[in-house]
């Protein structure tokens, strides 16, 4: 329960993690395709294991592009370019099977003169925003994002050369009265290469990824469990299955909060999965920026085809300080969610989403994530 003191648990993975894989390979499809074709449609699947790569889903477009090669300079990038790492980029094998999407959704979705541009799906979508950190974000998911991050940097900078590029990392936070004060516990597991003496592995973790990004609630008490196992050479899609949106709840809030269940990565813009989760974050994180909550949930649902949501339910926990209907007035007031205007407002026809496929799609204040901006403060609070 959130009373007095209790723990909370986020996890997050690095970008070679077999999961983390797909998710990457998908959205760099539909980078590649919205380069040439803004308006194009696109669901891409992957799905990899050992020695193979599997590309598949709806795609409609004027564009061409050459998956394999994107496939294959995403493992490059992530670092997947050693035989002996047991899968690289040279010899994975590509596999894909794509088609149109089908002409039964597209009706629905397809803006005409007389219709205005649909949902391309049913389905709830959230988006959530806390005061407890600068970013709006839960800390737990915030920090363990920051170590997965951290393990790739220093694998690529050269800081601990026998690090593989699978891994994931997890970070339980003690909360008194809803507000975080200690880490109570770290887990990282890092593929390594197999003579590194785990000793020294576990101390370079330590100095190298865990303090820089977690020192600031570090104490005695904290745990420590760094390759559990005692050894993590054999990973990545050798060792684990990957496909894409499988990790829905490290791309969010890990775990607080509600999830509508749909994916992200793979998806234009006329998926509201992907588009509404965008924009409720982006009402949720202006409603604590303009003080009018410490905690904010917003919930969207959509029915295919349909210009305008069916629902829209906000809560703040009862952290609101202005009554809770003056809050959904100035939301109603200052937000459009018909899907037109969500993809508009937040500019999504762009080539901007491979960046989204790891390290979440939350809580980076970097010029592509549009829904990151706080820009509607002063509205809400006259409003409201």
């Amino acid at each position: 329960m959130r009373s007095g003191k209790f723990l909370f648990t986020s996890e997050a993975m690095t970008e070679g993690h077999p999961d983390k894989i797909c998710d990457q390979i998908s959205d760099a499809v539909l980078d590649e395709i919205l380069k040439q074709d803004p308006m194009a449609r696109v669901a891409c699947e992957t799905m990899t294991g050992m020695g193979f790569i599997i590309v598949t889903g709806e795609i409609t477009t004027k564009a061409w592009v050459d998956v394999q090669q994107i496939a294959r300079n995403v493992l490059r990038d992530v670092g997947y370019d050693k035989p002996e790492y047991g899968f690289d980029y040279h010899t994975v094998g590509v596999l894909t099977s794509i088609h149109e999407q089908s002409p039964d959704i597209a009706m629905g979705v397809n803006k005409t003169e007389r219709k205005a541009l649909g949902a391309g799906d049913q389905g709830m979508m959230t988006g959530y925003a806390t005061s407890e950190t600068e970013e709006l974000m839960p800390l737990p998911i915030l920090l363990a994002q920051r170590l997965a991050k951290r393990l790739a940097e220093v694998r690529k900078n050269g800081t601990l050369k026998y690090l593989r590029p699978d891994g994931k990392t997890q970070v339980t936070i003690e909360y008194e009265k809803n507000v975080p004060k200690r880490i109570e516990a770290v887990v990282i597991a890092a593929q390594h290469d197999p003579d590194v003496e785990m000793e020294k592995l576990r101390e370079d973790i330590k100095e190298h990824v865990i303090r820089p990004v977690c020192e600031d609630y570090l104490d005695s008490k904290t745990k420590y469990f760094i390759n559990n196992t005692g050894r993590f050479v054999i990973g990545g899609p050798v060792a684990d299955a990957g496909c894409t949106g499988r990790k829905i709840i490290a791309d969010t809030y890990g775990g607080v909060g509600n999830h509508g269940g749909g994916a992200f990565s793979g998806k234009d813009p006329t998926k509201v999965d992907r588009t509404a989760a965008y924009y409720a974050r982006y009402v949720a994180k202006n409603i604590v920026a303009a003080g009018l909550a410490s905690r904010c949930e917003v919930q969207l649902s959509y029915v295919i085809g349909g210009s305008e949501p069916i629902s829209i339910f906000i809560d703040t926990y009862g952290t609101n300080t202005v009554p809770a209907k003056n809050i959904y007035d100035a939301v109603k007031k200052n937000f459009n969610f018909s899907p037109e205007n969500m993809i508009n407002e937040l500019n999504l026809r762009r080539p901007i989403f491979l960046k989204t496929a790891c390290y979440g799609h939350f809580g980076r204040n970097e010029p592509e994530f549009t829904w990151e901006r706080t820009d509607k403060v002063d509205a809400l609070k006259r409003d409201s």
